[in-house]
């Protein structure tokens, strides 16, 4: 059994993202008809265009009608994903696949949550009957145990592991400082972040992502009929899904110091999009910052660091907008918030505008190797599913 390749068979044309924050005033349905507007604008199409919809929600739908209803799509097929905080990243999985078999010629990802006025404080996290196995502590419990199991197993004193923490925290809230989409734009010192009130073990509150209303959306097509719709499309490169099966939750082996799931999904995304040094040959990365000890760690997962030297690299300025590799040149979940099913697409849309030149301030030099990389994470360490999809400007010859 083989999972095939879909490299440049299907196309980004356009894309949508609603500004992310505390929406009072606007509802779901709000968020999506603009949203959705603007990617139909961009692709110069209209509703009737598009063959079939995903829809990626956590909590603020369960069926198709919740995109249907607002967008009144008489007839179409529209399918509801939800895969926890890949929610979105699933939905654009699946309509590429549907594109990449021939079933549609125009298909549509979109992923909206509402959660600021829907009585949560926090990531919801609805639990099915399980066996007892599964983790039961809050999301930044079971993050906060990276921090203490890297700093043990690579001898890493707390105050330079503390210093790399503050260092994501900093790069990101001032990458989103610059970004009118994200929920919060302001520089924060790293005084003020080491000084916030502890949430859990070693995190304190601007270690953690916050919580937002948003909305993303993109228009897929064949590759080959790409320029019809854009003169400056986005070729998907790699698209893999990675799901573990909870066994950090009683290994006794697992240390908390990696994601397997995100080592795993990463060296098959890169052998499908034919990647062989990620720090070298890609642009960008949108990376699943739930936690600023989450992102340390994934720059080793993702294979943009040794293992033991992520701390160091995002210490030196590696990952800075400006640096060898720009992680998460939007402000990352940290600026935007988390709104579940519209994270993922956010992060395309970053890679849409930063690969197409069109970043404003935030623009970052590295734009012309022409990949980019996003990255979802759902669950918690050891127990937790993991996407990672390769765009690119160029179509390989």
């Amino acid at each position: 059994m083989a999972i095939h390749s879909l490299r440049d068979k299907v196309a980004i044309v356009a894309v949508g993202c609603s500004a992310f924050g505390e929406h009072f005033d606007r509802g779901l349905d709000d968020l999506i008809v603009d949203t959705v507007s603007d990617a139909w604008t961009g692709a110069g199409i209209t509703a009737d265009d598009v063959d079939a919809y995903w829809m990626g929600t956590y909590i603020s739908g369960i069926s198709g009608l919740t995109l249907s209803r607002p967008l009144k799509l008489a007839g179409k097929p529209v399918t509801r994903v939800e895969n926890m905080c890949a929610t979105g990243s699933d939905a654009f999985r699946n309509a590429c696949y549907a594109v990449a078999s021939g079933a549609v010629d125009v298909a549509m990802a979109v992923g909206a949550e509402k959660l600021k006025d829907n009585g949560y404080s926090g990531l919801p996290s609805p639990r099915p009957q399980d066996d007892g196995t599964r983790i039961t502590t809050s999301a930044p419990a079971n993050f906060s145990l990276l921090g203490p199991a890297y700093q043990e197993r690579f001898g890493v004193s707390p105050a330079d592991f503390r210093a790399a923490m503050s260092h994501v925290a900093w790069k990101n809230h001032a990458n989103g400082a610059l970004n009118p989409r994200a929920q919060y734009r302001k520089e924060v010192s790293v005084e003020t972040i080491e000084k916030a009130p502890v949430v859990a073990g070693q995190l304190g509150v601007f270690d953690c992502s916050g919580v937002s209303d948003g909305a993303a959306a993109v228009v897929l097509v064949r590759a080959e009929d790409a320029h019809r719709y854009t003169d400056k499309p986005l070729y998907v490169k790699a698209l893999s899904l990675t799901s573990g099966y909870g066994s950090g939750a009683f290994d006794t082996g697992y240390d908390y110091t990696t994601f397997p799931e995100v080592e795993q999904c990463a060296r098959d995304a890169y052998a499908q999009a034919g990647i062989t040094d990620p720090r070298r040959q890609l642009a960008l990365a949108e990376v699943h910052d739930c936690f600023t000890p989450t992102e340390i760690v994934l720059m080793e997962d993702l294979g943009f660091s040794a293992r033991g030297a992520g701390y160091s690299d995002v210490l030196s300025g590696t990952f800075d907008r400006d640096g060898d590799l720009p992680v998460n040149p939007d402000g990352g979940l940290k600026s935007f918030g988390h709104p579940i099913g519209a994270s993922g697409l956010r992060m395309l849309f970053e890679c849409w505008t930063q690969l197409r030149g069109e970043a404003g301030d935030r623009q970052i030099a590295t734009a012309d190797r022409g990949l980019a990389l996003t990255h979802n994470l759902g669950g918690a360490p050891g127990d937790c599913v993991s996407f990672v999809s390769v765009v690119g400007t160029e179509l390989d010859t």
